[in-house]
């Protein structure tokens, strides 16, 4: 196990309607003036943002509103949330939604506080050295933003799709309703659970030895994700099932799992091209690429491949050639994905071989190498795409 530090400072507020405590709890953690961020128009329908803002007159709390935040959110309704923000002297922002509508608040945190293009801290040119506080009304179970310090943006102007991170960016608090999810379509929770666990297995793969602890609590939310998951899609509104799966998000994705071990992430930026280009949903996009990335790079340890098989997907051990049963694992991995009604293809995915060299030079590794797990040049970038394009459940794997 590797030196590490793990902070995790977000106060999760969990259980049935405790959205009604969001203006208090802006209270609690110092805020006066919010913006109150959101997407479509769900969340007004739905009653929550109506509740929320009650909260907000019942606390004290003045507050302005920004909806409009789309999936996979846009640079320019940021831009705009800065100005709006710096116009109306906002102190604190809540998002109300799932992860884009946090990443959106995120961004927005960070630019505000920052007095050149916010975008410099997802294309690498600065570092987030300060932000708004930012807190969360969760109703989607995906990203993990709830308890992350992490934020995805798409650059509408030349269609980059790029991640900032920093712990001032971490929410102050997190409301935590299960119920909210009840209502959900089928795809878009199996689209929460897809990214779960790839942000579960992006940790899982490492070159990190002696890693006990974390592979076992890596294995649990995996598998807690493929008990749960069909039995929210049979029925929807089954909160003890859709509370698990929540959990399993945060836990997912605040840092936890992944203490004291390498990470990868190579499949996460090479589904961010994929949605970038064609607007999919990030979790349709990782359900595609993360097998096929694992169908490509197994080799580099079997073995490990090997445990995720055994430990989490039931295989049985086969110890003269760990190969055979890294590759059944994979081929479980996707055959769960397609009983959850994600694709497992381009043509599932309605993305085209022929963006193919688009994709990789958006990449943009050029002649260098990336991954924690096994280091990806641009060929092998490639032969991962072209691995997706046709990808199968076998029967004989």
């Amino acid at each position: 196990m590797d030196n590490f530090n793990f902070y995790s400072p977000t106060e999760f507020v969990f259980g049935r309607g405790r959205e009604n405590e969001t203006g208090k709890y802006v209270v609690k953690f110092g805020g006066s003036k919010v913006l109150l961020h959101f997407g479509g128009s769900s969340a007004q329908k739905s009653g929550l943002l109506g509740r929320v803002e009650e909260s907000f007159k019942a606390a004290g709390v003045s507050y302005v509103k920004l909806g409009g935040v789309m999936p996979n959110p846009r640079d320019t309704l940021v831009y705009e949330g800065i100005k709006l923000c710096k116009e109306e002297n906002v102190d604190f922002i809540v998002a109300v939604g799932g992860g884009s509508v946090i990443d959106s608040a995120k961004a927005i945190a960070a630019g505000v506080c920052y007095e050149g293009d916010f975008w410099d801290f997802y294309c690498g040119k600065a570092r987030i050295q300060a932000a708004l506080p930012v807190a969360t009304v969760l109703t989607i179970a995906a990203a993990g933003s709830e308890g992350s310090g992490d934020s995805v943006i798409t650059k509408v102007e030349g269609g980059l799709k790029r991640g900032a991170g920093s712990d001032f960016l971490r929410p102050r608090f997190s409301i935590m309703n299960p119920e909210l999810t009840c209502t959900l379509p089928a795809y878009q929770t199996a689209c929460g659970a897809t990214d779960i666990m790839a942000h579960v297995f992006e940790r899982y793969f490492t070159n990190t030895t002696e890693v006990e602890i974390t592979d076992r609590l890596c294995e649990a939310v995996l598998m807690t994700m493929v008990k749960e998951t069909p039995r929210v899609i049979a029925d929807p509104d089954n909160y003890e099932a859709r509370a698990n799966i929540m959990w399993a998000g945060t836990v997912a994705h605040n840092g936890i799992v992944g203490v004291g071990r390498s990470q990868d992430w190579n499949s996460h930026g090479l589904e961010h091209e994929l949605s970038a280009l064609y607007d999919c949903a990030h979790g349709a996009g990782l359900a595609v690429i993360m097998p096929s990335w694992m169908e490509y790079v197994y080799k580099h340890n079997p073995m490990r491949f090997a445990q995720m098989a055994t430990r989490v997907f039931g295989c049985p051990m086969n110890f003269e050639n760990p190969e055979e049963t890294a590759r059944k694992g994979i081929n479980e991995f996707r055959k769960f994905l397609v009983s959850i009604g994600m694709p497992i293809n381009f043509e599932q995915l309605g993305a085209k071989e022929e963006d193919i060299p688009k994709l990789v030079d958006t990449f943009g590794i050029g002649d260098g190498k990336t991954g924690g797990f096994m280091s990806l040049g641009k060929d092998d970038v490639t032969a991962i795409y072209k691995i997706a394009v046709n990808a199968s459940v076998k029967l004989n794997p």
